[in-house]
């Protein structure tokens, strides 16, 4: 069983909100997950990306395995700070 960190879509119809969780590679997408460690909001003029570092650092360091989209994020997250 590997450990990811990826989206869970929250939102309504047309108005998606992420939240980043630390989740099993087997749990549902908007299902189960272990921690939420931030939050992605794609939709203001500028995004909104709000992670909890330590807690990011402490899921890598554990093994957890980002999706690309998070990566990504992260990255752009890093830029910003």
């Amino acid at each position: 069983m590997a450990v990811k960190i990826r989206l869970a879509r929250g939102g309504r119809k047309k108005r998606p909100f992420y939240r980043i969780v630390v989740a099993s590679s087997e749990a549902p997408r908007d299902g189960r997950f272990i921690e939420s460690i931030g939050s992605y909001d794609p939709l203001p003029a500028t995004e909104q990306v709000r992670i909890d570092n330590d807690r990011l650092g402490y899921w890598l360091g554990q093994g957890a395995e980002p999706t690309d989209t998070v990566r990504n994020l992260i990255q752009r997250h890093a830029k910003m700070s």
